[in-house]
């Protein structure tokens, strides 16, 4: 999932799973999952990729919109420095 750092205040729990749920059927724990904690994630296919895509495009307009709503504005500030 790609994601703007300046947008990620406004990141809620549901957001998140949501994601979580959407890929939860990829994951897939190792045998002694229970004592190693350990599993691993299956790729992707094209379809799901592009699911995927889409589930970022609409977070960030989602996020942007609760930006704006909370009158913060979700552009990028510039690294150079104004000292001569």
């Amino acid at each position: 999932m790609k994601l703007r750092l300046d947008l990620l205040e406004h990141l809620t729990d549901e957001d998140i799973l949501e994601e979580v749920l959407a890929n939860n059927h990829r994951y897939k724990p190792e045998p002694l999952f229970s004592k190693t904690g350990v599993g691993s994630l299956s790729s992707a296919s094209t379809e799901e990729r592009a699911q995927e895509e889409a589930r970022s495009t609409a977070l960030i307009e989602r996020l942007k919109k609760r930006a704006a709503a909370s009158g913060k504005k979700s552009s990028r500030k510039s690294s150079r420095s104004n000292k001569p």
